[in-house]
């Protein structure tokens, strides 16, 4: 475009150079420099009005085409997910292909948590999720690991240079759970909740430990409750679990969070007690830890532990669908890798 006027034509340059830059393109038409001129046709003399007017309405016109064009452009562009496990430059041809659902699909681990919470929700348990950052106070001092407890050794914990932790086990919500719901006992209610989620361990990786995984903490406070009560109530979810009858056995063990504390069993499932290499030939899998909530820990929360007991357990997911998949490589959940996921 050309504009007789001079000053008329140094604003075009500039705001022809400059939607080129702008993300709101429509912003130029209430460009300064345009309203300037506008403003400056009552200071020109009247034979000059007219054309000077006429030239800034070409140059707005003008204008207003670039901006309709920059953004039919825009909205015809592909959009580019920045997740994609491939350059946006590399031809479609060669790009990994889709799965067969444009929404993709569940990850094996997302999977298996919802059919274990269905279980417990049929079971009368309510899920609370659990954090990804917490506190001193709530990963140990809740728990019954006091200052210098030698049991805090046992957790390789990622610190962040705040003081805050990447918890190391879901059992960081217990007080939280039980402070919360303690109001359900006056009502004569049990306190039944599950807490999925994300934990994190400074690990030497290999093909069974990574710094990554998911836990399902269990909790369960009433009158009267005892270690039967513990057992009866992870033999019942094992058993639709795997959907089978299952033997179950306890072998003590140390918790500061429970007392007594148990490393709980079960018959294998896959060869029922013949042996195979999922239970090691042995004909058991110990499958997690568990025990009766120990009175510190409920004093912590404001329960009475001479009128209340409880009973806890914590379960990893990703040993869960290791066992039932066949998976041998724990790292597999976390790569990212597509020719694992296409597999579930």
């Amino acid at each position: 475009m050309t504009y007789s006027n001079k000053k008329i034509a140094d604003v075009a340059a500039e705001l022809e150079k400059r939607i080129k830059t702008l993300d709101d393109k429509s912003s130029i038409l209430r460009a300064t420099e345009l309203r300037a001129l506008y403003a400056e046709i009552p200071t020109l003399p009247e034979e000059k009005r007219a054309d000077f007017g006429k030239e800034i309405n070409v140059l707005k016109d003008y204008l207003q085409k670039l901006v309709d064009q920059a953004q039919d452009e825009q909205e015809a562009a592909e959009p580019i997910d920045v997740t994609a496990p491939f350059d946006r430059n590399i031809p479609k041809a060669e790009r990994p292909r889709l799965l067969s659902s444009k929404f993709g699909s569940k990850h094996p681990l997302m999977s298996e948590l919802e059919r274990v919470l269905a279980i417990f929700y049929r079971m009368g348990f309510t899920a609370v999720e659990s954090r990804q950052l917490d506190d001193d106070y709530h990963m140990f001092e809740t728990l019954n690991f006091p200052e210098g407890h030698p049991a805090r050794d046992d957790y390789d914990t990622f610190m962040t240079s705040e003081g805050l932790v990447a918890p190391a086990h879901t059992s960081t919500m217990q007080n939280r759970v039980l402070s919360t719901y303690k109001a359900n006992l006056e009502k004569g209610e049990a306190i039944s909740v599950v807490i999925p989620g994300r934990v994190f361990r400074n690990e030497d990786l290999d093909a069974r430990h990574e710094h990554t995984f998911y836990q399902l903490e269990g909790v369960y406070v009433d009158e009267g409750v005892t270690v039967g009560n513990l057992i009866a109530t992870l033999k019942t979810f094992l058993e639709t679990y795997f959907s089978q009858q299952l033997e179950v056995k306890t072998q003590p063990y140390y918790f500061p969070f429970t007392e007594p504390s148990f490393e709980f069993a079960i018959s294998c499932p896959f060869c029922k007690k013949q042996g195979c290499s999922v239970c090691s030939q042995s004909g058991w899998i110990e499958l997690l830890g568990c025990g009766l909530i120990h009175p510190n820990v409920l004093k912590m929360a404001g329960i009475d532990p001479e009128k209340y007991t409880g009973f806890a357990w914590g379960m990893g997911i990703d040993r869960m669908v290791m066992m039932k998949q066949n998976i041998e490589d724990v790292r597999h959940f976390e790569s990212g890798k597509l020719e694992f996921l296409r597999q579930f």
